[in-house]
């Protein structure tokens, strides 16, 4: 009898088993259908709220492109985006937007603070080099030096190859130059022209190197050579 029972094929065994625990099997067969389609159900949500949220950006954005004239409400709408969509991806983008139209608008404090709210609370975004870097230049226009100038470490330190690491370091080499730290900006500045050698922030970086030459002679002078109290070096003749 073993020998027969091992020999009836796994679909019968199957079968047999669904019969002898149909109830079981129903009730399991139900609650794997039900949570299928709630986790459906959520994807599509979710896909249709990052939907929503990216045409509500598009609709704010889209009166820019006319020209500088239609910026009448851009930052109200871009904060409203960012209020009914917080946790998408258009929302955050519409965050810093917001920031950054604050920033221009000269309203400094206001943008410093969307930036930190964007720092709270997307510390996971792509983005998040552009928000350091809007914290400290919001210190650094309002005149706080030294705040500024941790605020830009703060991005190097915490994104060191972010693609706004070489702005942070120039506006560093710029207010080290300011405080009459030449060392100091002379190696930020000498970093920045050896990341970008043939960009715009690299040829900006030469010139001030050039004027930190001119204002501090001693600081990029050539090596001199021996001092002339040194003994003179014998060859001798064989």
């Amino acid at each position: 009898m073993e020998s027969d029972a091992a020999q009836i094929p796994i679909s019968h065994k199957a079968l047999a088993w669904f019969d002898a625990n149909k109830k079981q099997a129903l009730t399991g067969a139900g609650v794997l259908l039900v949570v299928g389609v709630i986790v459906a159900f959520f994807l599509y949500r979710q896909n249709e709220a990052q939907v929503a949220a990216s045409e509500a950006l598009s609709m704010v954005a889209m009166p820019q492109m006319a020209g500088p004239g239609a910026r009448t409400d851009t930052v109200e709408g871009y904060l409203k985006v960012a209020a009914t969509y917080p946790n998408s991806g258009a929302g955050a983008r519409a965050l810093l937007l917001a920031a950054g139209g604050l920033f221009v608008d000269g309203k400094y404090d206001e943008a410093k603070a969307k930036f930190e709210q964007f720092r709270r609370d997307y510390a996971d975004s792509p983005y998040m080099g552009e928000a350091l870097l809007g914290i400290a230049a919001c210190l650094d226009t309002q005149g706080k030096a030294r705040e500024a100038m941790a605020a830009y470490k703060e991005l190097i330190d915490r994104r060191p190859g972010d693609s706004n690491v070489p702005s942070a370091k120039f506006a560093l080499g710029r207010l080290h130059a300011a405080q009459n730290e030449p060392d100091q900006a002379r190696t930020f500045f000498e970093d920045v022209e050896r990341t970008d050698p043939y960009g715009s922030l690299g040829d900006e970086a030469r010139m001030q190197l050039e004027d930190l030459k001119t204002k501090f002679p001693k600081l990029l002078a050539p090596v001199t050579s021996l001092p002339t109290n040194a003994a003179p070096f014998k060859v001798e003749k064989r």
